[in-house]
């Protein structure tokens, strides 16, 4: 009766012997109706009393025993049931750790893959940088995103995102001749936990994706550094491009 809830087989018969009679027992009666063994029927009685559904009293100079209502056990192995299922679920929050590994991704399926997982877990914030050409097929994704109140952040190279209504959206417009230079690369930061950067070898996509901070504050940085870049550039364009100096130093820039 009882041993699926984790009781064992004589700690089941016993309290069925209880409760199918409406009299109290003394052990020597359980043992009769139980077919539990005499020498083991003690230990058992006591376990049943020390978990709450058998309840004992002396009369006279023999120990009874009754077994607590089929109902009030049914409700008391709920209630265990659930408490057992929340503890569970903590003891998983507490055993979550920072994954500190840098993860290797390849092929473009998988890396396209990431990026919207990672968009559509984002609680709190997304930042995000990559080209105009591939940005178009997750502005949508982005824009409801925003719309749930997380915070988004991007920077798109390469031209504006035709339609796109996203509150925070930066635009690097590449001088004449530098677009020839620029590599793709694609990166997406969520909720400052996260990180996931790809970029082109060899004509394949390689990304790498990690959750160590280190890693997750260096890409941040390089994104706001963009950021910056990209509002430069558009303000004092032709004052740069006209500066041998400065212009030489934004052509050796890949990324």
């Amino acid at each position: 009766m009882l041993q699926k809830f984790g009781y064992s087989q004589y700690e089941s018969k016993v309290y069925e012997a209880l409760v199918t009679h409406a009299e109290a027992m003394d052990a020597t009666t359980i043992v009769k109706h139980s077919g539990v063994p005499k020498a083991k029927i003690y230990e058992v009685i006591a376990r049943l009393v020390e978990k709450g559904i058998v309840s004992d009293a002396l009369s006279g100079k023999k120990r009874t025993y009754v077994a607590i209502p089929m109902q009030i056990v049914i409700d008391k192995l709920t209630q265990e049931f659930k408490k057992d299922i929340a503890d569970l679920k903590k003891a998983g929050e507490r055993r979550a750790y920072a994954d500190d590994q840098v993860w290797s991704l390849k092929t473009d399926s998988s890396i396209q893959a990431y990026f919207r997982q990672m968009i559509e877990e984002a609680e709190h914030s997304i930042v995000l940088s990559m080209f105009v050409n591939e940005f178009e097929s997750i502005a949508r994704l982005l824009e409801e995103k925003e719309k749930q109140g997380v915070d988004v952040e991007v920077l798109v190279t390469g031209g504006t995102p035709k339609g796109v209504l996203l509150k925070n959206m930066n635009i690097l417009e590449p001088s004449e001749g530098h677009e020839m230079i620029l590599e793709q690369f694609k990166l997406i930061i969520t909720d400052g936990s996260q990180v996931l950067f790809a970029g082109m070898e060899e004509g394949n996509w390689q990304a790498m994706r990690t959750m160590a901070q280190p890693f997750v504050k260096f890409f941040t940085e390089f994104f706001h550094h963009d950021v910056a870049l990209a509002a430069i550039s558009k303000k004092y364009a032709n004052e740069l491009m006209q500066d041998s100096e400065m212009k030489a130093l934004l052509m050796r820039l890949r990324y």
